[in-house]
């Protein structure tokens, strides 16, 4: 569901925004919802998909063993390259069959938080972003390399190695997406100029200091229970584990 989201988010999403700044989604509620599963977008989807199945097949390869672990390093492995083929297929067709956007004038970085103030045109591909900033390149390559590493780990038994290399490629899919589109949040298909960017999707200070306090108070405690979890569960559960302690384990 989420390479789905992504997946329209780079098509651009029907709606407008009115003077008052009320965002208004097009279309009937068949057509809003089916229209989110086009082909491009269940593409995304696979992209996902695959990164997660990956992602999943390398932990399990490190936390399991017999069967199990053997089983997690196949699917991991097939599905490393399902992505890598379903990456580089979105690639091309967001350089062939996808219309990118562009500010048409500069953005006033430091002026109001209104979307409606800038000027947005839908005239070159998204891929345009990596003539104007080549450095950005090394997300794509970052995403198809770290999947066909995670993939010789996954085949060789390398499991360490293996769940780093997948963790990267899914940093460069996700960030591939971000740099591609920067300064865009969320494109309108329908009314360009209604397009959300970083410079102007920026909720109010009263609600950005709020939010700040609140992340102050629970990212340490999200961080510190997560840590517990991790080293309450450390080490690999073998079957002669669970064997032994079926009464508990479960």
């Amino acid at each position: 569901i989420f390479g789905v989201a992504v997946g329209n988010v780079l098509q651009g999403v029907p709606f407008h925004l009115t003077p008052d700044l009320m965002p208004i989604y097009e279309g009937t509620v068949a057509a809003k919802f089916f229209g989110l599963l086009n082909p491009f977008a269940l593409l995304a989807g696979v992209v996902s998909l695959a990164m997660l199945v990956m992602h999943g097949g390398a932990w399990l390869s490190l936390k399991a063993d017999g069967a199990v672990r053997d089983r997690a390093r196949r699917f991991g492995a097939t599905a490393a390259l399902v992505a890598v083929a379903a990456f580089v297929l979105a690639g091309l067709w967001l350089a062939v069959g996808i219309d990118g956007y562009r500010l048409a004038e500069p953005a006033a970085v430091d002026g109001p938080s209104n979307p409606l103030m800038s000027a947005v045109a839908r005239d070159q591909s998204w891929l345009a972003a990596y003539a104007a900033r080549p450095w950005i390149a090394i997300a794509p390559l970052l995403g198809i390399a770290g999947a066909l590493m995670a993939w010789r780990g996954l085949k060789a038994g390398r499991d360490v190695s293996t769940l780093l290399w997948s963790k990267l490629s899914i940093f460069g899919v996700i960030a591939t997406v971000g740099l591609t589109m920067f300064p865009f949040i969320l494109p309108s298909s329908t009314a360009p100029d209604s397009s959300l960017t970083v410079w102007d999707s920026s909720s109010s200070h009263l609600t950005l200091f709020v939010m700040l306090v609140m992340a102050v108070i629970f990212v340490p405690i999200i961080l510190a229970y997560t840590s517990w979890v991790y080293a309450v569960l450390w080490g690999k559960v073998t079957e002669a584990e669970v064997t032994e302690n079926s009464d508990s384990v479960y």
